[in-house]
């Protein structure tokens, strides 16, 4: 073969590959983009988790996910709306918890809780929760170590 009809053989491909790269790139940067609250927890206890948040109208706790050890959980899917989460979160294993000075309702079993007033005489319970600051990043991931108890032993 001639070096100009290798070289045009070898320019023909290279521009292939380049165009597929890039029409490769451009769907890829089309497609949205993950963004979520995660939660992982890195004991070597399994771990219940209660989280609270303000949404457009109010103030809202949920729970409970159940995560195994080294596990981790998507807790809000979807871009983040606001800077601040609240987590609180019991070690079934070995107990103890995670907890803080924002004190917000929970219950046992599963819920979704609207408010944060009055929770004894509305008949769940109240639990301090730490703050999560997020930053305001469309997403984040808290992880949940045995040294970074904030409320627990």
């Amino acid at each position: 073969m001639k070096a100009a009809s290798f070289l045009s053989a070898l320019n023909g491909r290279l521009s292939l590959g380049l165009a597929a790269a890039l029409s490769a790139g451009l769907f890829l940067a089309a497609s949205p983009a993950r963004a979520d609250l995660r939660l992982c927890n890195m004991t070597s206890s399994r771990v219940g988790i209660a989280l609270g948040y303000r949404d457009a109208q109010g103030w809202v706790t949920e729970g409970w996910w159940n995560l195994s050890s080294r596990g981790c959980e998507t807790l809000l899917k979807g871009q983040l709306g606001g800077r601040f989460y609240y987590v609180y979160a019991i070690d079934y294993d070995r107990g103890g918890e995670w907890s803080g000075r924002s004190f917000m309702c929970t219950r046992e079993r599963e819920f979704t809780i609207r408010g944060t007033e009055d929770c004894l005489a509305r008949g769940f319970d109240r639990n301090g929760f730490f703050e999560v600051d997020t930053g305001q990043q469309k997403s984040w991931t808290i992880q949940l170590t045995e040294t970074n108890r904030p409320g627990g032993p």
